[in-house]
């Protein structure tokens, strides 16, 4: 399952909150293979637009909305 950008998912624990993907990174070795993908998730805290760059898949595939 891929994470596009513009997925919304909630995180988990007492106080939920509603993310959204807003951009994905990408970092390859110096033979062109994939390393590490991260994902960079914003939410609201206060008014206040808070962004996460290093989320993992886990967590969005776990708190997705259906």
């Amino acid at each position: 399952m891929d994470i596009e950008i513009g997925t919304k998912y909630s995180t988990r624990g007492k106080a939920p909150r509603e993310c959204e993907v807003v951009d994905i990174w990408k970092t390859y070795n110096s033979k062109g293979e994939l390393v590490k993908t991260q994902y960079v998730a914003t939410h609201k805290f206060m008014g206040q637009v808070v962004t996460d760059y290093d989320v993992v898949k886990t967590t969005i595939q776990m708190g997705m909305q259906k």
